[in-house]
């Protein structure tokens, strides 16, 4: 593989108990407080690439909780609007749901669900897995994201912003190496915000940007 190539990579995520598990948002509070970061991780960001088939409104699983299994509409919205490419890490993320939760608490008395409704924390292992494709100039994404899976989305814009040092998607990060001729590429690419959208729309969204970039059209 060239130095410069970019590597196309797949991947899928694991479900994994934690052992950790609430029927009420004191329960909750108290379980969020020691759930591993991976955790807070994985019921934010992993719901995007999991099969859902219900509450397609909720973009992570606490405020799907909150409205199904405490009937709390108010807690379900205000959880609902957390977005997490605004926190600087998963702590900082973990705060904010948690001085969401204590406010609720602070104006309710009591909040519990049927034990059939119990919040179950669970972490999460990624695989990823090689898909043998390489991009040898920024010109073939183009072609290369609209053929990418939505486990390649999810692996090269998603996954990638929690990778330390740098924590930006692989698209940007590659075009940094290559000079400072595709800064407004990334620039675009940076603009986006990739938790409000399915994976799907992420992707039509990626590939509009590159597209335009490489016809020459403004955005």
């Amino acid at each position: 593989m060239a130095v410069d190539s970019f590597a196309v990579r797949d991947c899928a995520l694991v479900a994994i108990a934690t052992g950790l598990r609430a029927q009420s948002l004191r329960e909750f509070r108290d379980a969020l407080q020691q759930a591993p970061q991976e955790s807070v991780y994985f019921h934010f960001w992993g719901r995007l690439l999991r099969p859902r088939f219900d509450d397609t409104e909720f973009h992570n699983d606490f405020a799907a909780w909150a409205r199904n299994g405490l009937h709390d509409e108010k807690l379900s919205e205000r959880l609902a609007v957390i977005d997490p490419a605004d926190f600087a890490d998963l702590e900082a993320l973990r705060a904010e749901v948690l001085e969401v939760v204590e406010q609720r608490l602070d104006e309710i008395d009591v909040l519990q669900a049927r034990r059939d409704r119990q919040f179950h924390f669970r972490r999460c292992q990624t695989v990823v897995f090689d898909t043998g494709v390489r991009l040898e100039e920024p010109a073939c994404l183009v072609q290369a994201i609209p053929a990418m899976s939505l486990g390649s989305i999810y692996y090269h814009a998603i996954d990638a912003r929690r990778r330390e040092p740098v924590r930006l998607d692989d698209f940007r990060v590659w075009l940094g190496r290559l000079g400072g001729s595709f800064g407004s590429l990334s620039e675009k690419l940076g603009a986006v915000d990739p938790y409000f959208a399915n994976l799907a729309e992420l992707r039509d969204e990626l590939v509009a940007i590159v597209a335009r970039h490489f016809s020459g059209e403004p955005r």
